[in-house]
């Protein structure tokens, strides 16, 4: 989908490649800018609240960040934040600092995601051994992806987030196929090592219960519902 010009601008507070190419699938332009923290410290019980959380910690580490960098040079434009976040989140407001006296708005969103196997939150794999074995269990079982989306509007503070639940089941997967895909990696940085859209793992899904944007991390639907309740 080709970008158009909106009156307002996004920032998307996640490295991952994946939540890039949804965004950007979505028509929108937007600038990345990553939170510094050590999600390790957050922990929740349920993976509902957990995702919320982290996504909360994401956004405002990155508004202390945008803050910083706004005393150092003025931008016109407002900015919003969207990050996948806890429930406290969405009754939460940020310090919006020189953002109130922009005159259009600036979206900034931030996203979190676990995996859940058998009632157990998954996260990145610590190894490679990790990974394998995340893997072997989803071979002819099945496990969820439970992802939030977060925005706020840095020039009303007004901030909102909701998390998204898919099922994923699955074929069995060969032992070859699991090494192939601990060798090529990309598996050791993702949560619980589950990577529906990639070549080696696509054949051997055998049913997804939501939408794939959402297992890749940004759930369209529900980005695009939080970006208009924003503004």
């Amino acid at each position: 989908m080709e970008a158009t010009t909106s009156p307002f601008k996004i920032i998307l507070g996640s490295s991952s490649i994946a939540r890039r190419k949804i965004l950007a699938e979505m028509g929108y332009e937007f600038t990345i800018v990553t939170a510094d923290i050590d999600e390790k410290c957050i922990r929740k019980e349920k993976p509902e609240d957990l995702v919320m959380a982290l996504a909360e910690a994401k956004a405002d580490a990155i508004l202390s960040k945008l803050q910083t960098i706004s005393n150092q040079e003025k931008d016109d434009e407002q900015k919003i934040l969207i990050a996948a976040d806890t429930a406290e989140a969405i009754l939460q407001r940020l310090p919006i600092g020189d953002y109130v006296k922009d005159a259009e708005p600036t979206l900034l969103v931030t996203c979190d995601q676990v995996v859940v196997y058998e009632g157990v939150v998954r996260e990145k794999p610590s190894n490679k051994e990790e990974a394998r074995q995340f893997l072997k269990d989803y071979s002819g079982g099945h496990a969820a992806t439970v992802g939030s989306v977060l925005v706020t509007n840095l020039k009303t503070g007004f901030r909102k987030g909701e998390w998204d639940r898919v099922e994923i089941y699955f074929h069995t997967i060969p032992d070859e196929t699991i090494e192939k895909l601990i060798e090529e990696g990309t598996v050791l940085y993702v949560a619980g090592g589950l990577i529906i859209e990639h070549p080696l793992i696509l054949p051997f899904v055998k049913q997804v219960v939501g939408t794939t944007d959402s297992v890749m991390g940004l759930p369209k639907a529900l980005t695009e519902k939080l970006i208009k309740e924003a503004l």
